[in-house]
């Protein structure tokens, strides 16, 4: 292959539905992941997941920590630093409450799958280590849904601070899947005395990449990734320190980009607008029979070899 983007075999076929009329478009639920950043003497490396092999669904893949949002977190006012919930309402296009429900899923998400809290006492500090035991039972609540991030935040007396979050980029699932999410991208610096560590029951292991060697692995066809991986690492690519790339997050368009299926002389065009690297041309005679998709992974991208790596239960990054 030329290169490693992922190309799930159903597809064509429910591509060819959506441009007859016989599928309808599911709404997109709401999600959030987080591309976690630290610095190197080589420069800023992002922290990936890697999606188990025996999973259905991208099996083997890298991917950001990242999830749907709590419904619980749109209904009650959280412990909250930083911009104000309108600032966020306006820089992620919702209102008010969804905005808070957004950036809480992308600071939770980020705890449950990679321990990083990023969250202190008060709105000026950030919480040092969270491995205890004690930590590790109200993070297995979050996950389990007992506890929602709003009395998990009560409980510890702790803020959320999201002024150590940037919105980066925000894609929705082709609406041809059959499971669909409309997810904001974060950025974030990995906060001075945590670790990240697989806390993850989909993942297998946890990584540390630079976005130039994972980008190089995709283009050689080496490493498998979803077009908003690679677009976002591309997007790094230009930053010397996590502190840059917070930095320019809050002037970048937050425009969502939709895959877009469209006949043109005798086969379909796949597409993501802004994004031409990934257009596919998809013969019009069908080759398969329609499957049920699974939804679209997150972001996904690197290689054993350029990583940092800890495997299941592992130390410190």
């Amino acid at each position: 292959m030329a290169n490693g983007q992922w190309y799930p075999p159903e597809w064509p076929d429910r591509i060819r539905a959506l441009a007859d009329g016989t599928l309808t478009p599911v709404a997109p639920k709401r999600a959030a992941t987080v591309l976690l950043l630290k610095d190197t003497p080589d420069g800023p490396v992002v922290h990936m997941l890697r999606r188990r092999a025996s999973m259905a669904f991208a099996g083997g893949a890298y991917a950001y920590p990242g999830g749907g949002v709590d419904p619980r977190d749109d209904d009650r006012q959280i412990r909250w630093a930083g911009p104000a919930r309108a600032w966020w309402a306006e820089r992620l296009g919702v209102d008010a409450a969804g905005a808070q429900a957004i950036v809480c899923a992308a600071v939770r998400e980020t705890y449950e799958e990679a321990g990083v809290l990023l969250a202190g006492p008060d709105p000026d500090s950030v919480v040092g280590d969270t491995t205890g035991d004690d930590w590790e039972a109200d993070r297995a609540a979050l996950v389990a849904r007992e506890l929602s991030f709003a009395e998990f935040l009560d409980r510890r007396g702790l803020v959320l601070r999201s002024d150590l979050l940037g919105a980066w980029t925000r894609w929705i699932t082709p609406e041809f899947e059959a499971r669909r999410y409309d997810t904001w991208f974060f950025v974030a610096a990995l906060p001075e005395g945590q670790r990240t560590r697989n806390a993850s029951t989909e993942a297998d292991r946890t990584v540390w990449i630079r976005p130039e060697d994972a980008t190089a692995g995709y283009d050689k066809g080496e490493l498998l990734m979803m077009p908003p991986t690679v677009a976002t690492l591309r997007q790094l690519l230009p930053y010397g320190t996590a502190a840059e790339a917070l930095a320019a997050a809050p002037a970048r368009d937050m425009t969502p980009v939709l895959a877009r299926a469209r006949l043109r002389d005798g086969e379909i065009v796949l597409s993501w607008p802004g994004h031409d690297e990934f257009t596919k041309h998809v013969p019009t005679a069908p080759t398969t029979a329609p499957t049920t998709a699974e939804p679209i992974a997150e972001p996904i991208a690197g290689t054993p070899a350029e990583m940092t790596a800890e495997t299941t239960g592992g130390g410190p990054a």
